[in-house]
């Protein structure tokens, strides 16, 4: 009887741990959420106040300081630095995986080596280059180094989604006579397709999210969203509840693409898992 009680609560005991540690990770998106809705005054309590009149004040005063621009702006960067990272990952992908060809090794070695490169080592070449080609305070500069960023990671991705598509298929395709871009786009991506989309999501991420260059090579014409948040730390402290605005409105969009795309992310990171 002791055996079975121990059996039954073993899965009981780790379903609460399992709810607890994930309270604990979604609770601070909890509290943005609460604090976007409150005055500034009811943001300042201490201790914090969970009765309040809620109000959509804040998000207004952010629409009003000028952050939709910004919005355009990361979001015009991360599609199209995602959309050229997969126009040059994908055939690349193909070719270190289905068409391998002496030192495809060594390429690999170099796509990886370029992740070891420490950002803030490069940052002032980048920022006279930037300066030289008039790309100073441009969405373009973003769009180059997001995507030299991004590219990478995506063809190592990639390249390991390309080698779970069966051989046998591709064999059968060259038998009925289909040439690479017909093999490419008919028989091969429709396999990889989740793969693909989890690629093009984690690119997204990191470029939606990526601060350094664009607080470092941006100003006022081409700032993104993480730049925007930034002019809420001033000498006079935090302004929370606009910063809570601010910041939910910033996560939103990555939110909702990751809830969207959330069955190809889990298919696509779950790949080549079980042989």
């Amino acid at each position: 009887m002791t055996t079975q009680t121990q059996r039954r609560g073993g899965p009981a005991a780790l379903t609460t741990a399992t709810w607890v540690i994930a309270i604990l990770f979604v609770f601070p998106l909890i509290w943005m959420i609460i604090t976007s809705f409150k005055q500034e005054a009811d943001a300042y309590t201490d201790p914090p106040r969970i009765a309040f009149t809620p109000t959509l004040s804040q998000f207004a005063n952010i629409i009003d300081r000028g952050f939709l621009p910004y919005l355009g702006n990361s979001a015009f960067v991360t599609i199209l630095s995602t959309l050229i990272v997969l126009a040059f990952g994908v055939p690349a992908a193909y070719a270190l995986s289905l068409a391998p060809v002496p030192k495809t090794s060594n390429v690999l070695g170099f796509f990886l080596s370029t992740k070891m490169l420490p950002v803030v080592a490069a940052i002032i070449p980048l920022y006279v280059i930037s300066q030289k080609t008039q790309l100073l305070d441009n969405v373009w500069a973003l769009i180059i180094l997001y995507t030299a960023m991004n590219l990478p990671l995506a063809i190592w991705m990639m390249r390991s989604f390309f080698l779970e598509v069966p051989t046998e298929m591709i064999e059968a395709g060259r038998v009925d006579g289909a040439k690479l871009p017909l093999l490419l786009y008919k028989v091969i991506l429709p396999v990889v397709a989740p793969g693909i989309a989890a690629t093009a999501l984690i690119c997204v991420i990191f470029s939606w999210t990526e601060f350094f260059y664009a607080v470092n090579l941006t100003a006022a014409r081409a700032g993104t969203v993480p730049v925007f948040l930034v002019g809420f730390i001033t000498s006079e402290g935090l302004y929370w509840a606009q910063l809570s605005a601010a910041a939910l409105l910033a996560s939103l969009p990555v939110m909702i693409v990751g809830w969207i795309a959330q069955n190809h992310l889990v298919r696509g990171l779950s790949m080549g898992a079980v042989k």
